[in-house]
């Protein structure tokens, strides 16, 4: 896949890039795999904002994504590359031998009439998910179970990819794209392969008016809002803020560790990121 620029006839234009879809196919997903989404705003059940900066934004359809790949031993054959608004990579459409149609996530390299299967096994090869009790240390995978029969969790934007680095104990060893090694059972289900879409990072906004697009709204430094407004606010003049940088709820940024020391799954941790 490409990415295109613009003739510059307008200033939004000169520096915004786009795709150019290339491997993108007709769409053949049947109805019963889109659903609709409606919009919060960022705001919970009560009305009040949790999520700061969000709103407006192009309509969009939900996509059902076969995140457990639990049709195990059976065939299923890609039969389109699709787009999905509400996430960086790119959706596989499959079509299962007994008629059934799902969409997974489109590993890097797969191409239609690729054949793809999931279960105890299944073959080593791109867009095959497995446990990783039979994957070969130093394969890359995505979308991985944190949990055995949850769905996958982790690794699933563009791009992304975990490498399996150890098995002991019961435990794989995977290094996360963060740089973190953390311990999953080798009870989990794991996908062969790279998230596709590599050129997403690449990608050139342009302009204030694309973010809004994508329901992205303007963002206001703390530093320049009232006290009553933000722990950085007030001051006379052009003030930094005379404390510690934080965000709007005081929780101190620039580097400070803001990770709960009692989280259980802390013990699975071997490396930090940092």
């Amino acid at each position: 896949m490409g990415i295109k620029s613009y003739k510059p006839v307008t200033p939004g234009l000169r520096h915004r890039t786009g795709y150019t879809f290339e491997e993108l196919t007709k769409p053949l997903a049947p109805k019963s795999l889109r659903s609709a989404m409606r919009k919060s705003g960022g705001r919970n059940n009560h009305g009040r904002v949790t999520a700061d900066h969000r709103g407006g934004g192009h309509k969009r359809a939900y996509r059902t994504i076969d995140f457990r790949r639990d049709k195990f031993g059976i065939t299923a054959t890609v039969a389109a590359i699709e787009y999905d608004p509400n996430r960086s990579a790119r959706l596989a459409l499959l079509k299962y031998a007994d008629g059934e149609w799902r969409y997974i996530m489109a590993p890097l390299g797969l191409k239609l009439g690729d054949k793809v299967m999931s279960g105890p096994g299944s073959e080593i090869k791109n867009g095959n998910a497995l446990p990783l009790s039979e994957i070969p240390m130093g394969t890359s995978v995505h979308n991985i179970e944190v949990t055995k029969g949850r769905g996958g969790q982790m690794v699933r934007t563009a791009g992304g990819s975990a490498q399996l680095l150890a098995k002991e104990a019961g435990y794989a060893q995977l290094r996360m794209p963060s740089g973190e090694v953390r311990m999953i059972s080798l009870e989990c289900l794991a996908t062969v392969g790279q998230v596709g879409n590599l050129e997403h990072e690449n990608i050139s906004i342009g302009k204030a008016g694309r973010n809004r697009w994508l329901g992205v709204k303007p963002h206001s430094r703390g530093v320049v809002k009232n006290p009553h407004d933000h722990p950085m606010g007030g001051g006379e003049g052009k003030s930094s803020g005379g404390r510690h940088p934080c965000g709007p709820t005081g929780l101190l940024s620039k580097g400070k560790k803001t990770r709960n020391r009692k989280k259980l799954s802390s013990k699975f941790i071997v490396k930090r990121r940092k």
